[in-house]
């Protein structure tokens, strides 16, 4: 009897990445760009002998950052899901990191199985610059934000709406509901840190709705004329976008992962002056 090769099974590796974004054409594979996508999918062919697809729980513009962005992919093998991690770091540059790496269903999905997602926007307002905090936020100077009317801005977008006058150009999204989860504004001495949460973002929002919210914060704009922007969408009055590097991916929500949530929770160190 002629022996026949037994079918090679497949497993499907949860990962929680960290990155600097700062010399990042973003997360989604570009032609000609660096991106982080492509980073970890050649360390992973480098590891496989084969190309896979890296499905990402969101898609970080250039110069954002990720704390704990969420991943998958398949692959057949004898590597252990939870030792995916360790080997795919030696294969990686030094401002890409997995934190860990875990098995999961094959009904799964980084993406479609997200509850939420969490982005944290930091804004430096002492006058003098400093190098450290530079790469990871907006030095903001030029003249006072208040806290407060930046949380009472924020506090009716909690809930379902359509926010088109947060939508930057270009994006292929059919429609521009997003359901608000939490919506909060703290200040720690000169920083002011901005956290979105919600089931889903559209291409551009965080940074275009930071923009506003300063301009309400220095009372460049009334509470009202902020409400009537967003809730009229009028998308004409939306200018101004918040600089890539003050934006972080926070985390990622699921009601089903395999993750303790040291690993992905809150892992953005927050400076403190």
């Amino acid at each position: 009897m002629q022996e026949t090769d037994q079918p090679k099974q497949t497993q499907r590796v949860a990962l929680v990445i960290q990155y600097l974004g700062t010399h990042f054409h973003g997360w989604q594979r570009q032609n000609s760009q660096r991106t982080v996508q492509e980073e970890i999918e050649t360390a992973i062919a480098s590891i496989l002998g084969y190309h896979v697809t890296l499905h990402g729980a969101g898609r970080t513009d250039a110069g954002v950052h990720a704390a704990a962005q969420v991943a998958h992919f398949d692959a057949t093998g004898l590597i252990p899901a939870h030792k995916w991690s360790a080997v795919i770091n030696s294969y990686l540059p030094p401002d890409i990191i997995i934190r860990a790496s875990a098995a999961v269903s094959n009904a799964w999905h980084a993406r479609f199985s997200a509850a939420y997602r969490r982005y944290r926007y930091t804004i430096y307002t002492e006058k003098r610059p400093n190098l450290f905090v530079k790469p990871f936020s907006w030095h903001y100077y030029h003249q006072p934000l208040d806290e407060l009317l930046i949380q009472s801005a924020m506090k009716p977008l909690l809930g379902k709406h359509h926010l088109a006058a947060f939508h930057r150009a270009g994006s292929k999204r059919s429609h521009s509901w997003v359901e608000v989860q939490a919506a909060e504004c703290h200040r720690s001495g000169s920083l002011l840190n901005i956290e979105i949460q919600a089931d889903g973002f559209l291409y551009g929002m965080v940074r275009l709705l930071v923009g506003m919210l300063v301009q309400v914060g220095t009372g460049q704009r009334t509470l009202a004329n902020f409400a009537e922007i967003w809730q009229e969408e009028r998308r004409e009055e939306v200018k101004y976008a918040a600089p890539a590097q003050g934006l972080c991916l926070l985390r990622v929500g699921y009601h089903d992962f395999p993750f303790s949530p040291d690993i992905w929770y809150d892992t953005q160190p927050k400076f403190s002056f």
